[in-house]
């Protein structure tokens, strides 16, 4: 089957006329406007960013290369150097060699934070425009749809419809470079030929919209996501929560799904949280399997995941076992539950706050690892995953499965 998870993020570098960087790459804060923007998208499976920019200098490449420095996971960034006013169409143009099958594209000043497998769930082929409803304050021309179809830019639309309008994320595949010149607007020339074709599909969701215009307000808008996007995050062990447990599954012929366990993170990543899986795999000691056939077996259980409309955000696993039968492998590990390493080194890469975060697992060593990195936990069994997970858009706290922290979870 076709792979949802989209690899590769192409992200427009905004113009700048008074600052020897575009603000979208200053530091402000903890972190510039566009590494939020990346660590968004990685938590949906982004792992390669293409920066356009037709303003190339030695400090655009280097702050661009820093960008590293603050995102959780490694990420492949190249920037793509174009040709001064030739249209985003244009500057996509003459990135093409750069492009993967499919990818998505937005600007360094915009951020749409949402349940991102949503959208991937329904974007599986053609080109899309992620959409979301307008503010009071937008002055976007509203779009209106047909079967999924873009068919007009609509200035005035009747106050019983629902107004629509741009979220500032596309998803395309290779073929709209049939589209591109050297020259041209995205916005003029290649969108009302999608339009036209009926080839433009768009999804509308909920979520927080952050943009800036000048460097007073980005310093507005990063306090405010600062806050929101230093979300609560829920900590998943794998086997016996989300698979069924027969002993060292380390390969997709072995691997069987809880039933209800998809769903259940999905309704997670509705509600804001991180999802993390950490998971023991002493199977790798003891020559079950190897490393490599695990991050196989992964990359496809959240590519499943996402099909579902939610994601896993990160994951960590040890190989090690005291009595394993590959040397390597054998010995103690701060990281093999019931220690917390795992735990630790997510909560250290993703900044979160322990307080605001649980661990559901199926094993004594599960709950004795939370609690030593400083998290509530919940014991799986006999009621699953599934059962436990609020099936509204509703907190776990609001649900009354965890003690609400004392300092609240901002959420």
């Amino acid at each position: 089957m076709h792979s949802v998870t989209v690899r590769q993020c192409v992200i427009l570098l905004e113009d700048t006329a008074t600052h020897t960087l575009p603000l979208s790459l200053i530091l402000c804060g903890d972190k510039p406007f566009v590494a939020w923007l990346m660590r968004e998208m990685q938590r949906f499976g982004v792992e390669e960013f293409v920066f356009l920019t037709s303003q190339y200098s030695q400090d655009i490449a280097t702050a661009v290369e820093n960008i590293g420095d603050f995102l959780p996971r490694f990420a492949k960034i190249t920037i793509s150097v174009t040709p001064p006013e030739v249209g985003t169409g244009g500057a996509l143009h003459h990135a093409r060699s750069h492009l993967q099958e499919r990818f998505f594209l937005c600007s360094a000043n915009a951020l749409f934070s949402c349940n991102l497998a949503r959208f991937l769930t329904a974007a599986r082929n053609g080109h899309w425009m992620l959409l979301r409803p307008a503010g009071p304050h937008d002055k976007q021309a509203r779009m209106r749809f047909e079967a999924g179809n873009l068919v007009s830019f609509c200035g005035d639309i009747e106050a019983n419809d629902q107004q629509l309008i741009n979220a500032g994320l596309y998803l395309f595949d290779a073929s709209i470079c049939e589209l591109l010149t050297e020259v041209c607007s995205l916005e003029w020339d290649v969108i009302p030929r999608l339009v036209e074709n009926q080839n433009l599909r768009g999804m509308p969701l909920t979520g927080d919209f952050y943009s800036f215009e000048n460097g007073s307000a980005l310093e507005k808008v990063l306090g405010q996501m600062s806050q929101r996007l230093r979300r609560p995050a829920v900590f998943l062990d794998r086997d016996g929560v989300i698979n069924r447990d027969f002993g060292w599954v380390g390969t997709k012929e072995r691997f069987e799904w809880e039933p209800g366990a998809r769903e259940a993170i999905a309704r997670l990543c509705d509600s804001g949280y991180h999802v993390f899986i950490v998971t023991n795999q002493s199977g790798i000691a003891r020559g079950f399997y190897s490393e490599n056939d695990l991050v196989m077996l992964m990359d496809w259980v959240m590519d499943s995941i996402r099909e579902y409309g939610g994601t896993v955000d990160d994951w960590r696993y040890c190989p090690m076992h005291p009595e394993a039968a590959i040397e390597q492998y054998r010995g103690y590990s701060a990281d093999r539950k019931p220690e917390p390493g795992m735990i630790l080194d997510l909560l250290k890469r993703w900044e979160l706050d322990p307080m605001c975060c649980v661990l559901f697992g199926d094993q004594p060593t599960d709950m004795q690892a939370a609690k030593a990195a400083g998290l509530q936990s919940v014991m799986i069994g006999p009621e699953s995953l599934s059962d436990l997970v609020p099936k509204l858009n509703i907190s776990l706290y609001e649900n009354e499965l965890l003690e609400r922290p004392r300092h609240g979870i901002g959420r």
